[in-house]
């Protein structure tokens, strides 16, 4: 009785600054997986990521399980205004980590329209505490968590990374997701077959959403990332080093760190480095896809597409690159892609042609 007294006293302490506990699971959430998470290979970090999914998942049962009086300890049902808060707590910490993760595998084209969802999900969790209630945002929310989750974490346990392997990883997550709600409605009797189909059915309704996200390129090709890239007048491996070749900016150009504008002339070859991330022992042929753009037919015309396997581990990414000796004035970007199609990065530059008797100064980077 003593327990329960204090656990009333404690409870009658906090009542007053309720209202606060939303931002502080907010910021709590962000905070603590900025000081804690490191790389996304990292078994430490995946631990984490699987420990808020695992909690975020018990949460949402014991939720519906209390509500419907189907468990026998005293101390759950007391606990029973914390789960909301709780379920929004896992799920920031979740979204928190996926926007940075996403964010360095994003190339900011057609892949930044899956980040900016976590974005605005990572924000608007902040605002979902009582709607969190509502069994339909839960089953949502939770699937996407669970195949954000394993379609990075299952590449970097496999070491594998291919179509084959986002299919796995969106099938599971789906089905952890409808496994929960076939264990309310089976086992436990807690809500109705109708609604149990109709959350199988939003369910399936994601998933093929975010399937056609993936084949449009949508979604970020998590595990991978482009730590660095640009076009260079020479790129050349001494040892353990590359040493990239450009023209000296000017004084307050101090932020360039390539040849863009390239200044050619006849004789001169355009070389692309890159540097991507992967996980340990993962390895995947990387293509660079030349392009040029034509401007009579209004479209990005592919010149050459150029391939080097990358092996995972280096946290600066694995260095690689291409050369393109015939080239010409003009627009043009080198799309840095997986061999399955997918965009880690897009490198744009503009060749310029210059007098072959101008003098040029020239500044070695180290990568």
């Amino acid at each position: 009785m003593n327990g329960w007294r204090r656990l009333s006293v404690i409870e009658g302490k906090f009542k007053p600054y309720r209202r606060y506990f939303p931002m502080a699971a907010f910021v709590g959430g962000f905070v603590w997986d900025s000081l804690t998470l490191t790389r996304i290979d990292r078994l430490s970090d995946n631990l984490i990521l699987l420990a808020y999914y695992t909690l975020a998942t018990l949460s949402i049962l014991l939720m519906h399980l209390v509500d419907a009086e189907r468990v026998k300890f005293l101390l759950l049902y007391r606990l029973r205004p914390w789960y909301p808060l709780a379920v929004q707590f896992f799920f920031g910490g979740l979204f928190s980590s996926y926007v940075v993760f996403y964010f360095q595998s994003a190339s900011f084209t057609k892949s930044a329209v899956f980040w900016g969802l976590l974005v605005v999900l990572f924000i608007g969790n902040e605002f979902l505490e009582k709607r969190l209630e509502n069994m339909y945002l839960q089953g949502g929310l939770h699937f996407l968590v669970g195949f954000s989750f394993f379609i990075f974490f299952l590449p970097v346990v496999t070491h594998r990374m291919n179509v084959g392997m986002f299919l796995l990883a969106a099938l599971v997550g789906m089905f952890v997701s409808l496994g929960v709600w076939w264990l309310l409605y089976s086992k436990y009797q807690v809500i109705s077959s109708s609604r149990f189909r109709r959350m199988g059915w939003m369910l399936q309704g994601l998933l093929g959403l975010f399937l056609l996200f993936y084949f449009l390129n949508w979604i970020p090709p998590v595990p991978l990332s482009l730590k660095f890239g640009g076009v260079y007048h020479r790129v050349q491996r001494m040892g353990d080093v590359y040493e990239l070749k450009m023209e000296r900016p000017a004084w307050y150009q101090f932020w360039k760190r390539q040849d863009h504008p390239f200044r050619w002339m006849p004789g001169d070859t355009v070389f692309c480095f890159t540097a991507v991330f992967a996980p340990t022992q993962l390895q995947k042929d990387i293509v660079h896809r030349w392009q040029v753009y034509e401007e009579d037919r209004n479209r990005w015309l592919t010149t050459d597409r150029r391939r080097f396997v990358i092996r995972g581990g280096r946290r600066e990414g694995y260095r690689g690159y291409t050369y393109k000796r015939r080239i010409r004035p003009g627009r043009w970007r080198v799309d840095v892609e997986t061999e399955d199609g997918l965009l880690l990065g897009r490198i744009p530059f503009t060749v310029l042609g210059i007098d072959s008797t101008k003098q040029r100064r020239w500044k070695i980077l180290q990568k």
